[in-house]
């Protein structure tokens, strides 16, 4: 049997970083690591929108 490698369909109105796919997407679309994403996450919520002027505000 062949696994079905495709990712899941991402959610791109809330930042969720409960599987490795999701967290590798928001690192990457957000340009930051990990531990600054869900610092920022818990800072002002999951809406990117948000947590991107939240990363832009500490640069």
């Amino acid at each position: 049997m062949t696994e079905d490698l495709k990712s899941p369909e991402l959610d791109s109105e809330h930042i969720s970083l409960n599987g490795l796919h999701e967290l590798e997407y928001w690192k990457e679309t957000l340009d930051c690591d990990e531990l600054t994403l869900r610092k920022a996450v818990a800072a002002v919520g999951n809406a990117p929108e948000k947590v991107r002027a939240y990363l832009v505000e500490r640069r």
